[in-house]
């Protein structure tokens, strides 16, 4: 069973099953974050989508380059997790199957690719309380 974490499902809502790949990105004392301001201003682990017919670590690489503008090396799989939301940018309910790795920040190629995204360090324990969501500050947190 994979553990939930946020607000349980809406009975009368029908939810898309997402999968996603998420990075833990310690460097120095600090983690690499990225924050979206658009549509909603959020701290988040670096990460999304799985596309049809892309391994979950290509989706990784591709994701944390798109929304940091870094490269990264040695992912670890250190968990998975689901929650169920309303994802605005897609327009749907979707119940995001988010599994997450421990991978090491490499090189910065430069700004990210992906619109209204700032890659962030932020201290281990202060990025624990910015996160956006209840999953990603329990995976931080073992950082801290």
């Amino acid at each position: 069973m994979i553990r939930r974490f946020g607000s349980l499902p809406q009975t009368a809502q029908k939810y898309i099953i997402r999968h996603g790949a998420y990075a833990v990105l310690p460097k120095s004392g600090a983690l690499l974050l990225t924050f979206q301001a658009a549509p909603i201003p959020e701290f988040q682990l670096p990460g999304g989508g799985i596309d049809a017919g892309e391994s979950p670590l290509a989706a990784l690489h591709r994701e944390v380059a798109e929304e940091t503008g870094w490269t990264i090396a040695r992912p670890v799989k250190i968990g998975v997790f689901r929650r169920f939301t309303f994802m605005p940018d897609y327009d749907l309910w979707a119940e995001k199957i988010c599994h997450i790795y421990s991978a090491t920040p490499v090189r910065c190629l430069g700004k990210p690719s992906e619109k209204d995204h700032t890659a962030v360090f932020v201290p281990t324990s202060d990025a624990v309380t910015l996160l956006g969501n209840a999953g990603d500050q329990s995976f931080a947190s073992r950082f801290v």
